[in-house]
């Protein structure tokens, strides 16, 4: 006997609850596959009977929905709940108020979804990946893990340099208005799901290939309506800085309202962040990972080779490059395409680098398969491992044309690092990634990638010796002196020449204008001897090499006159930036008006004109940025202070993220952590 249904109430506050998405709101049912939803049913005339009352439902997802891509469900009432397909029970004694309890599949596609219930009754959901249910691909069993790496709207993503790592607080925002629905329009405006939609929609009970989809839309290389353009240029004219961004959730607003078109600008550690929102809003656990003294090797060879010449100048010949940092994401997943072991993390990149099966995208490939050198793994394992393990070899090039190599002790792919779990401090993930240096393990690795630089690598050294090393308190506006450590320890007295160089650079590894040089050309060094060259760095000379990242890149090359031989040291250092103080004034509340108190000193010797603070943070600022002017200039020294109001809308503990920019000192960061009480 068919149900006489009259009204129905779908219970979103309960549900949405239930299944940890009552931070997208409650005025939709938004809930996660292989768990239950409850939606109450009024009956109009009849009563339910246990085992008399029928009721056939029908769940769909995308365009052409069919059974045979898993895109269409149809189940009738059963006596419990089986969590291991599409079900359906009434879970409430005999009456004319049921409550009916339906569970999508695990493996269910994701995405919105359209329920009918006996042919007449209809009602939308939208369906999420589901991390806490242990039958889902997703499954992470740590909820101390799983608040860090799917309900966290904020975290911290890691530039700046190996020897000084910045932190960088980011709003990832994947619960704010608006932004559940631009993630699902990404996967509706990719070009699989636009040539073939009834293929695609049942391709997203796939994490892997959704997580592969998002590494290729995130970035715009290929014209597929993707949400960010990448641009590595000294001015960003039509669009903004990549410097400019807070968090992801304007990005992906402005995507959304604009027809879909490429949102500028972006750089690596945007794309990875803006990936990390909407892997984190479609229920995928996922983190930002940067990785030091990154390459990219665009010949497969793992080979990096730079040239220098005898001014300790830089020369190009191949596309290969040697980045400062460089960031990517990590996705939750197993890997049941693969053979056992290499489920866990799984790597992916959407900054454009590389293309992948014809598109511009990297991963998922298991952090595993990278640790063990595994390089036909799915996805782009080779290209991974080249980024945290390819050789960097330098031959320095003589005016006659001829060439050398320079003993050079650079190590690619340094401090992989990534947030804490529940904490702002930087994790190092390098274990996961590769062995220890020069262990057995390390060694057989490189035997199976037939990485023979490593394996051929036992540099002769005829005893001369070169470190770079820095004086404290170096910050942006003073006058500092570097060092460059000349030794001989060879029982020969040495009669050599010594390039001592510094040049403003980018992070991707760029170099600019020179920033302070010295060339000694008769440098003598008797056997044991220690020589300490200064080098100094006037702010006048500096301040308008300097690109965005406040990066200077330093140099030192010593060639011995006698065996032609040179030996090379390279640096980077970060000039820091001043720090912003934040104040709150007033008691923290949902829902109650606070003043955050901003200052700043300017640190360097020239006024600051049109200087403004930014401030931004998820379930703090509305999901919009509010920026605040200072009309007057900020003499040398002088404060900069300014209040900005704001509303907290949800309580906990968040981050204020602050940024302060002006003509001569931009993108300051800084960021407060801020609980928000009922």
């Amino acid at each position: 006997m068919a149900l006489d249904i009259g009204t129905w109430d779908l219970a979103c506050q309960f549900n949405n609850t239930d299944h940890h998405t009552e931070l997208n709101g409650t005025d939709r049912l938004i809930v996660r596959r292989g768990q239950a939803f409850t939606i109450n049913l009024n009956l109009n005339s009849s009563s339910y009977l246990p085992g008399v009352s029928q009721l056939q439902i029908v769940a769909e997802t995308g365009p052409q929905p069919a059974q045979q891509y898993g895109t269409r469900a149809e189940f009738s009432l059963s006596d419990e709940i089986d969590s291991t397909c599409w079900s359906a029970a009434v879970t409430s004694p005999p009456g004319d108020t049921i409550c009916l309890s339906i569970c999508p599949a695990p493996d269910a596609p994701i995405g919105r979804y359209i329920l009918t219930l006996d042919g007449c009754v209809q009602f939308d959901f939208i369906l999420l990946f589901n991390p806490w249910c242990p039958r889902d691909v997703v499954y992470m069993d740590s909820e101390d893990k799983l608040a860090e790496y799917v309900l966290a709207q904020d975290g911290i993503i890691f530039r700046g340099d190996a020897d000084y790592p910045v932190p960088l607080a980011w709003d990832f925002g994947q619960f704010e208005e608006g932004i559940l629905d631009a993630c699902l329009r990404i996967l509706d405006m990719n070009p699989k799901h636009q040539r073939n939609p009834g293929k695609d929609s049942s391709g997203r009970r796939n994490v892997i290939y959704v997580t592969r989809v998002l590494s290729a839309m995130i970035n715009s290389n290929d014209r597929d309506s993707g949400v960010l353009e990448g641009c590595w240029k000294k001015s960003f004219e039509g669009g903004l800085s990549p410097m400019s961004w807070r968090g992801s959730v304007e990005i992906l607003r402005t995507w959304n309202s604009t027809s879909c078109l490429p949102v500028r600008y972006g750089q690596c550690w945007v794309f990875a962040a803006v990936a990390c929102t909407v892997s984190r809003a479609l229920g995928i656990p996922c983190r930002v990972v940067t990785n030091y003294f990154s390459a990219h090797d665009t010949n497969s060879n793992l080979v990096i080779e730079r040239y220098v010449n005898e001014k300790g100048e830089t020369e190009s010949v191949t596309r290969d490059m040697i980045w400062n940092y460089h960031c990517w994401v990590e996705s939750w997943m197993t890997r049941p395409d693969l053979s056992s072991g290499f489920d866990g993390w799984q790597a992916s990149d959407p900054t454009p680098q590389e293309k992948s099966e014809g598109v511009f995208c990297c991963g998922p490939v298991p952090v595993q398969a990278v640790k063990e050198g595994e390089l036909t793994l799915k996805y782009d394992a080779a290209f991974v491992f080249a980024e945290v393990n390819a050789d960097l070899v330098f031959f320095l090039k003589y005016k006659d044309g001829s060439t050398r190599k320079i003993v050079n002790d650079q190590k690619v792919g340094q401090k992989i690092s990534t947030k804490s779990v529940g904490r702002d401090v930087r994790e190092d993930i390098t274990h996961l990634y590769k062995y220890p240096e020069g262990s057995a393990e390390e060694r057989k690795v490189f035997e199976k990638a037939k990485h023979q630089n490593k394996l051929n690598q036992q540099q002769a050294n005829g005893g001369l010796n070169v470190t770079i090393k820095l004086s404290s308190g170096i910050s942006k506006g003073c006058d500092f002196d570097v060092f460059a450590i000349v030794t001989n320890n060879s029982a020969e007295e040495k009669k050599c020449r010594l390039v001592f160089a510094s040049r403003a650079v980018s992070y991707n590894g760029i170099t600019g204008r020179e920033c302070g040089f010295k060339d000694l050309l008769n440098v003598e060094l008797m056997p044991g001897a220690e020589r300490k060259v200064p080098l100094r760095l006037n702010y006048s000379k500096y301040c308008n090499t300097l690109m965005e990242d406040n990066l200077i890149r330093l140099g030192a090359l010593l060639i011995d006159y006698s065996t032609r031989e040179a030996v090379m040291a390279m640096r980077d250092i970060v000039l820091d930036n001043p720090d912003i103080k934040i104040r709150i004034l007033g008691e923290p509340k949902e829902n109650r008006k606070l003043a955050a108190e901003l200052t700043l000193q300017n640190p360097l010797p020239e006024p600051l004109q049109g200087c403004c603070f930014t401030i931004e943070g998820a379930n703090l600022t509305g999901g919009y940025s509010i920026t605040e002017k200072l009309e007057s200039s900020i003499e040398p020294g002088q404060e900069a202070k300014v209040k900005i109001y704001f509303t907290p809308t949800q309580c906990g503990l968040r981050k204020l993220v602050v940024d302060f920019d002006s003509d001569k000192l931009g993108h300051v960061r800084g960021y407060r952590n801020v609980i928000i009480g009922k």
